[in-house]
């Protein structure tokens, strides 16, 4: 089945986009990361080296493998920020397929300023940047960054590294209904079965780090995670049965025989 997965004007064949932070080590992230088959990986560029050659980067860990780079403002809190830092991202690098994250709220929820993510994704997008906008689960600010330029909607499901699961599903259903580029679920997964309920629900993608870099195996999670997505998109594709209220019979009861 040709299901390739489109952002922007790239298509990837893997709806599962993991991240790069809170792994023991680089070799980890590789490994899992491979495992996962996901063919893209975010970047806080903030916090993680990518541009300096002098020293251990991801640019040099990943350089042999198929693995697209998703650098990401991650401890950005205002536009202004985002978008210095993109630019220079784009000018040190040549990359412009960014995950841009502007956080409201960094002392508690870690929940994003979406005024402000609505801003930077007007003048990021103007200047030629494929945005994956990271937002709350609101349509209407889905639909308003969507308008904006946002090449991907990244609702969250519940807050980072959480673990809590989809907290609001019938929110990813207006989202869906509401836009037409890319829904990604992002934030919040913590199992496998979290990455398959999204998809379920009509997600294109989902993207997750902390279940998979703080499992007692990120090899395993992310192999899981891989199956679960997969599992999830099919079942969507293939279409739920109705729920009822009742029992149904799985086999028919017309002309069956009676017994005396």
């Amino acid at each position: 089945m040709n299901d390739n997965f489109y952002i922007g004007s790239k298509s990837f064949t893997s709806r599962l986009i993991v991240g790069s932070g809170k792994y023991q080590d680089f070799t980890t992230t590789k490994q899992a990361t491979l495992a996962s088959g996901a063919e893209i990986i975010t970047v806080a560029v903030r916090r993680v080296n990518i541009m300096d050659n002098k020293s251990e980067n991801l640019l040099e860990v990943f350089k042999d493998t198929p693995i697209q780079f998703l650098p990401n403002s991650a401890g950005c809190v205002n536009a202004k920020e985002a978008i210095t830092l993109f630019r220079l991202v784009k000018e040190a690098t040549g990359i412009d397929f960014i995950k841009l994250e502007i956080i409201g709220d960094t002392q508690k929820t870690l929940y994003p300023d979406v005024l402000e993510t609505l801003k930077a994704t007007e003048t990021l997008a103007n200047e030629g940047f494929c945005v994956l906008a990271y937002t709350n689960d609101d349509p209407v600010m889905a639909k308003r960054l969507e308008d904006a330029g946002a090449s991907a909607v990244m609702p969250l499901a519940a807050p980072i590294g959480s673990g809590l699961g989809i907290q609001n599903r019938y929110n990813i259903g207006f989202i869906k209904e509401a836009i037409k580029v890319p829904l990604i679920v992002d934030a919040g997964v913590g199992c496998a079965s979290d990455a398959s309920v999204a998809m379920e629900l009509g997600a294109d993608a989902v993207l997750t780090n902390t279940a998979i870099a703080m499992a007692s195996n990120p090899i395993l999670m992310a192999e899981a995670m891989k199956n679960a997505v997969l599992a999830g998109r099919q079942s969507y594709l293939a279409g739920r049965i109705p729920r009822k209220a009742y029992a149904s019979a799985s086999s028919p009861i017309e002309g069956m025989a009676q017994l005396s």
